[in-house]
């Protein structure tokens, strides 16, 4: 079994790199992440925290311990990186159970004036 190999594949793949790509990001050969792939040899501790710090997932994760991938996704992160944004998450985060009703309540309001204004600009 090679939970190491089968992570850091399926990592690449979900991110649709080529070993080629992957290899010259993380300064390997491509020789080298394909044996590591194929559980072939086993990447040094510096290197699998590379691995795990380039797709922002735990080393428990790419080492089987964990099935929490701890993965966020590229716009996701694009969203919480924005100072503006962030802070409205922040705000959300920390709002009373009724503040989050109301918030939630006018947040469907805005949706369903949006696909009103949709539907009108078809005609």
């Amino acid at each position: 079994m090679n939970i190491l190999g089968d992570r850091i594949r399926y990592l690449r793949e979900l991110n649709n790199l080529s070993q080629k790509r992957l290899s010259d990001a993380l300064g390997l050969t491509n020789t080298q992440l394909s044996r590591y792939e194929r559980g072939e040899r086993n990447p040094e501790p510096e290197t699998i925290k590379l691995i795990a710090d380039y797709f922002d997932v735990t080393t428990d994760y790419l080492h089987g311990r964990t099935n929490n991938i701890n993965y966020t996704n590229p716009d996701f992160k694009n969203i919480l990186d924005d100072d503006e944004l962030g802070l409205w998450f922040k705000d959300i985060k920390d709002a009373s159970p009724e503040k989050r009703e109301e918030l939630k309540r006018f947040w469907e309001f805005i949706m369903q004036n949006e696909i009103k204004r949709k539907s009108g600009d078809k005609k």
